[in-house]
């Protein structure tokens, strides 16, 4: 998923954590976004032990005054107008938890999602996962049903990478040794960097696995790049599913469901 944008730089503070390695460390890209105290603050209301908080301001000219609130409990990394992609990976690497997080700066996480995924992700010994989430609108009100996937196997999620991206990336969750062995997010993706990675865990063998419990709160609002750019968003997305697709299909291929006795799989 894309935010409204990223941002620039700032002064670092604590994250909450003690001296040694933290659990998870959430990951926030800001730019020029109004809500994102409201992200933050999501974040800090996480109830786990080993919590580090960074925002990586992507160059940001406006709304970095909402951070100042938080100093000594979040880092604030600054860079150069980057992108989504750039600030992302400037966040993951310079993370020292065990898992990674991502949260887009407009979006929030209810309690408890970041022990719930732990407990799910160390449970199934899964080095990726994702969830079901909630959408909000622009002024954070909820809609009534979350927002479940529906496949009935692995082999059907596979297969809907083909044509579309049905992992919202603010639910989320990998271990950082993993980001590192996939190299990180393609900086070169505007709209389908999220997608790219899902796509090159599952190649590898690292299918994400999944949560069905509703722990984000994805807000949609008019100032999303996906509604502002929605036809470079979906040009951009049809040509790296065409980049993928001989890999996807050979692996489709290789775990296709047996025929049933009626001939049918």
């Amino acid at each position: 998923m894309n935010s409204a944008g990223e941002g620039k730089g700032g002064s670092s503070g604590g994250g909450g954590q003690g001296a040694g390695r933290p659990k998870v460390t959430a990951v926030i890209p800001f730019f020029n976004d109004p809500y994102i105290g409201e992200a933050v603050e999501s974040v800090l209301a996480q109830r786990i032990d080993g919590l580090e908080v960074i925002v990586v301001d992507d160059g940001s000219t406006r709304e970095a005054w909402r951070l100042h609130r938080f100093q000594g409990r979040i880092h604030v990394l600054g860079k150069a107008n980057g992108g989504t992609a750039s600030a992302l990976n400037h966040g993951f690497r310079m993370a020292r938890g065990e898992y990674v997080a991502w949260l887009s700066s407009d979006d929030r996480w209810l309690p408890g999602k970041l022990e719930r995924q732990v407990e799910h992700m160390e449970r199934t010994g899964s080095s990726i996962s994702h969830t079901a989430f909630r959408t909000i609108d622009a002024a954070g009100v909820p809609s009534s049903k979350p927002v479940r996937l529906a496949f009935e196997s692995r082999y059907d999620f596979y297969r809907s990478l083909l044509r579309s991206n049905a992992i919202n990336g603010c639910t989320v969750m990998m271990r950082k040794a993993l980001f590192e062995q996939l190299g990180g997010f393609d900086e070169g993706a505007v709209f389908t960097h999220d997608y790219d990675l899902w796509v090159r865990a599952t190649l590898a063998g690292y299918p994400p696995t999944y949560l069905n419990e509703p722990l984000t709160e994805y807000r949609k609002h008019a100032g999303m790049g996906t509604i502002r750019h929605q036809g470079e968003a979906e040009a951009e997305f049809m040509a790296t599913a065409a980049k993928y697709r001989g890999s996807l299909v050979r692996l489709l291929t290789a775990l296709r469901p047996p025929l049933s006795k009626a001939g049918k799989r």
